[in-house]
Order: C-alpha cells, then sequence, then structure tokens
C-alpha cells in the first residue's frame, strides 16, 4: 500500500512525532508496552496515540457519561481523581484526523508522541518487519519510514536505519534520541525512482 493521505501535518520543532507502523501480528503493541518504561527511564515523558481499525467504546452503557454522551455530548470528558477521558462521538468522519488528535495531546506537553497505526499518514515512521508475518516490507513504498526494527537482517535504502526486533535497548536508544533529531526529520526521504 502507498502513502495515501496527502493533508499535511502540522509539524511543530516542539513536538516530535514518530510512527510506529507494522501490518497487524507484528507486535506494535507489545513493542510499545516494553519501549514506553525504558523511554521513561530515560527521562522522556511519551505520550501515545493508537489507531483502532473497529468500532469501540471505552465507556459502559448505563454509566451517566454513556447516557449524557448517547443524549449528545460532544465531547463527553469524564474525569475522577484517578483519571480522565475524552469521549466524542465522529460519525461524519470516514477515518480519525490524526492532526486534530496531536492537537488534542500537545495540550499535555509530552516530550515524544508515538503514533500507532495510521502508517498511511505522512509522518517520520519506525516500522516494525517479520518474514513470519508474510506481508511485504513498505520501506520502497513510503518515504517517511526513517528506520525499520526487523527480526531478519535486510537490505535497506540509505537513510534508513536498521534495527534487530529484539534488541529493545537499541530501540529504545533510538527513539530516545528521536526528540533531538525531530527538526532535521521532516521531510520524506527521496524514494528510489525519484533518486533516479
Amino acid at each position: 500500500m502507498s502513502v495515501v493521505i496527502d493533508a499535511p501535518l502540522p509539524f511543530d520543532d516542539d513536538l516530535p512525532l514518530l510512527g510506529i507502523a507494522a501490518w497487524s501480528g507484528t507486535g506494535k503493541t507489545t513493542l510499545l508496552e516494553q519501549l514506553l518504561p525504558q523511554l521513561a527511564e530515560r527521562g522522556l515523558r511519551t505520550a501515545v496515540i493508537k489507531h483502532a481499525h473497529h468500532a469501540f467504546d471505552v465507556d459502559q452503557p448505563g454509566k451517566d457519561s454513556h447516557r449524557l454522551r448517547q443524549a449528545g455530548a460532544s465531547p463527553m470528558l469524564v474525569a475522577s481523581r484517578a483519571r480522565l477521558a475524552l469521549m466524542m462521538e465522529t460519525p461524519d468522519q470516514e477515518e480519525a484526523d490524526l492532526a486534530q488528535l496531536i492537537a488534542m495531546v500537545r495540550l499535555q506537553c509530552p516530550d515524544l508522541v508515538l503514533v500507532e497505526g495510521f502508517k498511511a499518514w505522512p509522518l517520520p515512521k519506525l516500522a516494525l518487519h517479520r518474514e513470519a508475518v508474510g506481508k511485504p516490507l513498505r520501506v520502497d513504498a513510503d518515504p517517511w519510514i526513517k528506520a525499520v526494527a526487523s527480526a531478519e537482517p535486510l537490505a535497506l535504502p540509505p537513510g534508513v536505519d536498521a534495527l534487530a526486533l529484539d534488541d529493545l535497548a537499541a530501540i529504545a536508544d533510538w527513539v530516545a534520541a528521536w526528540p533531538a533529531r525531530w527538526p532535521h526529520e521532516q521531510r520524506p526521504r527521496p524514494l528510489a525512482e525519484e533518486q533516479a
């Protein structure tokens, strides 16, 4: 699949973004679950925006917040001493608007925003690859891929870093260094056919 979203994201030197892109079954969520504590140990406050491919609900039918959202509250913000949740119906949107989600997260002043999924959006990405999943490596079609973490050695285009998928410390080091690289990485790299 080639990159299909052509709406530019509001890149900002103050909010580093990094997509974590892979086919289903490659281990994106597992990697993030292991990576987040490593990033916290390195002093980074990391936000995550996760794409879901299906309808989901974090609210419980019958609860006040669910009843009010069903009655038309948009958005519905429910908060306690321990956590808060913002819920909003988006029936007029075909797909989640990543730029809008980034704006929501920006208010929390994270050091880094990791974006799981949204692989068609134009933002710098760390791609994960496992041959066993049986899906193609997207690095030749997506100029936004800046690194590939793979279970197997791969030949990668110039300008794309190679990481071992089973070396969590090396991946954590690469991601932790991303905020410093961010101001210089906000453009896609030329694809092979563009260089010819």
